[in-house]
């Protein structure tokens, strides 16, 4: 797939998305739990890059936490966890140029988007949870919404 073939393969997708230069596509992907997740499409030679930051290193428990993305990754298709050298997560892949088609990126675009919704909240308890707390009290203290951290109301009252 030639970089102009990817642009209108985003295009009949429906996603949104600008063109870096000749070769690299920033899409944006709506999200439930995540508002939202941003996706790197870089066209390498024989290969189409995919990466999309996750979450940063964890506070805490980064053991449980890289544990349940090293299980995680066993039952993925396309992309995989990985840590850059900070420790940050990230969702990364590759695809065969010639592989790549419509319908695939359309799969792995998927695939990206269901795994970074669906494991973003279990990441965030396992490693985050004493933020999550502290930040709770804050809000509930000064009679702040506490709304967008009703998922993790098991953490602060068990």
């Amino acid at each position: 797939m030639t970089p102009d073939e990817l642009d209108g393969a985003l295009t009949l997708l429906g996603v949104d998305y600008r063109r870096d230069g000749s070769d690299a596509f920033l899409v944006t992907l709506p999200g439930e739990r995540r508002q939202r997740t941003l996706v790197w499409l870089v066209l390498g030679d024989h290969q189409l890059l995919i990466e999309s930051f996750v979450c940063r290193a964890p506070d805490e428990n980064a053991e449980a936490v890289y544990r349940f993305l090293l299980q995680r990754n066993t039952t993925l298709r396309t992309v995989a966890y990985a840590l850059d050298s900070s420790g940050d997560i990230h969702l990364v892949g590759r695809v065969s140029r010639s592989a790549l088609t419509t319908e695939e990126l359309d799969t792995v675009l998927g695939v990206l988007l269901a795994t970074s919704d669906r494991d973003f909240n279990p990441i965030l308890e396992r490693g985050f949870a004493g933020a999550i707390r502290r930040e709770w009290a804050w809000r509930t203290s000064r009679g702040q919404s506490v709304g967008n951290l009703t998922a993790f109301r098991h953490l602060v009252d068990p």
